[in-house]
């Protein structure tokens, strides 16, 4: 797919790199087609590392899409640039007059505070609500699944035992369902979260469906019933690399944290691990991308 960002966008020359198509300005201009206008709110820590990511997974249709880097005005993080911010981000005041086909909301690393808590939650809030009008299909992950889960559900979270941190196994429910096109009755997914959802809570909304869940770790992929909200407890959009760099930044901070679960080979973490799940992450993105916005998405909006 063709995604347009902006031309010195530091991720773009990692995806020319991988061979992914990367549409700068220059050339979007010259062609007369309706792209897709993707936001995403990028609540995580390293940006960089998570536009890599995002960018990634969006690469495997043959529609244009124009990506909206936005981050929260309420709160500044302190791992990412001032001046890559200013040069490639917009806040929420910057876009709420437009309309955008697809939002991508992402993880955050505060879920174990209550969502009152958040320092941007009035933020996300706002941004969430917005949404239900201006936004054809709102796409959540991790902790933003979890955030939209509770703001539009009215569905709780709760601390574990102990964090689910590894490579886990999902079953396929509901097949017809075009988010799963292409799936297989079970693939794997990261994940890396410390809390949980109310399972009881989910089964009982009526306007949820519960899509994939894993045995080991509860519901991964559930989506509304109109298709305007999907939610990934998990993280399929990870590199090959990601949870071994969190496993061993952890460790050489003397921070509480075990092996992750089924993702060196033997449990050896000087072994490079095996990547299980990019095929499943392209055809979630893929599909999501295909039925849920562009097919669904007017020409113009009015």
């Amino acid at each position: 797919m063709p995604i347009k960002v902006q031309n010195n966008l530091p991720a773009k020359k990692i995806m020319e790199k991988e061979n992914i198509f990367m549409m700068d300005e220059t050339r979007a201009v010259s062609q007369d087609i309706r792209p897709l206008y993707i936001a995403v709110l990028n609540l995580m820590p390293l940006k960089e590392d998570t536009e890599v990511q995002l960018l990634r997974s969006l690469s495997n249709t043959p529609l244009q899409i124009e990506i909206t880097f936005l981050t929260t005005a309420s709160y500044i993080g302190k791992n990412t640039k001032a001046s890559h911010l200013n040069e490639f981000y917009k806040t929420f005041d910057d876009v709420k007059h437009r309309r955008f086909d697809g939002l991508i909301i992402t993880g955050a690393p505060v879920e174990q505070m209550e969502y009152e808590e958040v320092q941007y939650w009035k933020e996300l809030t706002d941004i969430m609500e917005w949404s239900k009008s201006n936004v054809t299909s709102t796409f959540h992950i991790c902790w933003g699944a979890q955030a939209g889960l509770y703001y539009h559900y009215g569905i709780h979270k709760y601390l574990l035992p102990k964090k689910i941190f590894g490579i886990y196994e999902h079953r396929v429910h509901h097949r017809k369902e075009p988010l799963l096109r292409g799936f297989d009755d079970v693939f794997y997914a990261p994940h890396s979260r410390h809390t949980g959802v109310s399972h009881e809570e989910i089964i009982a909304c009526e306007n949820l469906t519960v899509l994939a869940d894993s045995e080991e770790v509860g519901e991964l992929l559930l989506v509304s019933k109109d298709g305007r909200q999907v939610f990934v407890l998990g993280h399929l959009e990870y590199d090959r690399l990601t949870l071994d760099i969190e496993y061993k930044r952890d460790l050489s901070k003397n921070l509480p944290i075990e092996l992750p679960v089924d993702y060196y080979p033997d449990d050896d973490s000087e072994v490079r691990p095996l990547l299980r799940w990019r095929g499943a992450c392209n055809a979630l993105y893929s599909n999501w991308i295909n039925y849920y916005v562009y097919q669904n998405t007017p020409y113009e909006w009015q």
